[in-house]
């Protein structure tokens, strides 16, 4: 059965509610924030069930059972179902052009933080299918439905929440005005808004951080990538080869690092010179588990994102973004 979550919305006055009125008595305090700025804010917010369906069950919505529809195992294929549609041919031109378009701010970020293009591009891609879907969920109104209705994340979003509000007072930004994901995430590189106290970018010198602006993202994610132990020309992922169909040896995931060494009976496929400890790395296909090794640019990745699968994908779309480039402008990325 298919879980589909609500998006019926209503407004709800917040600026009544005990725990509101000691969060906004910080802001002004801590942050010298208007108390009546506040107060007005807080005084018509649309709750976002939508948002709030993805942390509390109790509002989301059931569908309706579609008859006729083939029943599919999902024992395993994890990985093929998730790499389903991320790598068509369409999505990678489309990638591909990007960094075309962009390729004078590509190769100067490149050269301040030693990240490739296709690795920043990629994760543009995934994130926001290079900034044509930076999502259209009022942020204020987002953040203050998970921060303030019963949810098992809310001190979480109440950080992100005050971040968020100290993000637009520094850069002159009305709060009421920016959009993104219905889990808060904003721009083409969906940082959230403590990910951009740390790691955003005023690259066009504007005056202003904004991973709305594609110079700003471009840089803003490499500056994350680079802050975080990127390591220039060092690989990031290597597949190997193992007796069998499933794998059933040491422990994989990015939270597991051996000495080569120790990986009896796994070579790498392709030619692979670094001689550091990687993460073994498993994707589940229908038949088959595919095995990987990953240096530490590969677990870097995971500081954007806490998962393998989302790590490999930026990977191998980095990888099938350089090819693309090269094949269709006859020219390197760097």
């Amino acid at each position: 059965m298919v879980i589909l979550l609500s998006v019926t919305l209503y407004s709800k006055d917040y600026s009544k509610q005990k725990e509101v009125k000691v969060f906004i008595e910080k802001m002004v305090k801590e942050h010298s924030f208007s108390r009546w700025k506040l107060n007005e804010l807080f005084t018509n917010v649309t709750l976002q069930k939508r948002s709030l369906g993805i942390y509390n069950p109790k509002y989301r919505e059931k569908s309706k059972v579609v008859k006729g529809l083939t029943k599919i195992s999902h024992k395993h294929g994890s990985w093929t179902r998730y790499e389903k549609n991320l790598f068509t041919e369409k999505k990678i031109d489309l990638g591909v052009n990007f960094i075309y378009k962009h390729k004078n701010i590509f190769k100067k970020v490149y050269e301040k933080y030693g990240v490739p293009p296709e690795y920043v591009a990629a994760i543009i891609g995934v994130e926001s299918r290079y900034g044509i879907k930076r999502g259209d969920y009022p942020i204020f109104d987002v953040l203050t439905t998970l921060a303030f209705e019963k949810n098992r994340r809310s001190s979480y979003f109440k950080d992100e929440l005050e971040n968020f509000l100290i993000l637009t007072k520094k850069n002159n930004f009305n709060p009421l005005n920016i959009k993104g994901s219905y889990a808060g995430a904003i721009g083409l590189g969906q940082f959230m808004p403590s990910s951009y106290k740390h790691y955003a970018v005023d690259y066009d010198g504007d005056g202003q951080r904004s991973m709305q602006q594609v110079s700003d993202a471009i840089a803003g994610i490499a500056n994350y990538l680079e802050k975080n132990g990127w390591e220039k020309w060092e690989p990031v992922a290597e597949r190997v080869s193992f007796k069998g169909e499933r794998y059933e040896g040491k422990k994989t995931g990015f939270q597991y690092k051996y000495p080569q060494s120790e990986l009896k009976g796994l070579k790498t496929i392709y030619k692979w010179s670094y001689k550091q400890p990687v993460y073994l790395l498993k994707l589940d296909r229908y038949r088959f588990d595919e095995l990987w090794f990953g240096a530490k640019n590969f677990y870097v990745i995971t500081r954007y994102n806490h998962s393998v699968y989302y790590a490999m994908a930026v990977h191998l779309l980095a990888q099938k973004l350089k090819r693309g480039y090269k094949k269709k402008y006859a020219k390197v990325l760097r």
